[in-house]
């Protein structure tokens, strides 16, 4: 019975990848305060929370994963807590003059459209989780922002903040590619 009891409850109540996830979506506008916003070590404190986010993103789909316990919304809250994160340090990075708007207007403009897709997909039944190449776009905007959110001097960590700005943008433009080809047949273009 109680092992029946335990079955129908985890239906009900959200599982730790999901946790996690949430938990991601809750630090988004503690970390925009806290980089915005001059008071000693801000940067330091941004840096933490980001860092903190990103951690949840590494653990929850690896938990998932490793306990079974990967579900339909995970699938979707995943990727959409990675762009509210990130798409929110960017807009700030454009505040703070340290990343051109032209980059930040193509790295969300990729984020609606990869949003419209997966939203087409599901009226048709189909779920899409993020592929290899989005993994790895992702990975590059999160180096990139941790970079740029605590701005060190020097030569070496100019150089790596441009290195992870260019990668940013490539892997951002490849994997949207990669995924408009793989899932093509989502679209059915012959009825409009």
């Amino acid at each position: 019975m109680n092992s029946m009891n335990q079955e129908v409850k985890g239906k009900f109540i959200m599982n730790l990848p999901n946790k996690l996830t949430l938990i991601r979506v809750v630090i988004v506008p503690f970390f925009v305060a806290a980089l915005m916003m001059d008071f000693p070590n801000h940067r330091i404190v941004a840096g933490i929370l980001f860092i903190a986010a990103s951690l949840t993103d590494l653990f929850d789909g690896y938990l998932a994963r490793k306990q079974g316990l990967v579900t339909t919304f995970g699938k979707f809250a995943d990727p959409l807590a990675d762009k509210l994160l990130v798409n929110a340090a960017l807009i700030c990075f454009v505040e703070q003059k340290l990343l051109p708007s032209w980059l930040v207007i193509i790295i969300i403009s990729r984020d609606f459209i990869i949003s419209g897709f997966r939203l087409v997909a599901s009226e048709q039944g189909i779920v899409i989780a993020a592929g290899m190449s989005g993994k790895i776009k992702t990975v590059c905007q999160m180096v990139m922002s941790i970079l740029l959110i605590f701005h060190f001097s020097g030569a070496i960590f100019a150089a790596l903040e441009q290195i992870f700005i260019w990668a940013a943008l490539i892997m951002t433009v490849e994997s949207l590619l990669v995924y408009l080809y793989q899932n093509h047949n989502v679209l059915d273009l012959g009825n409009m």
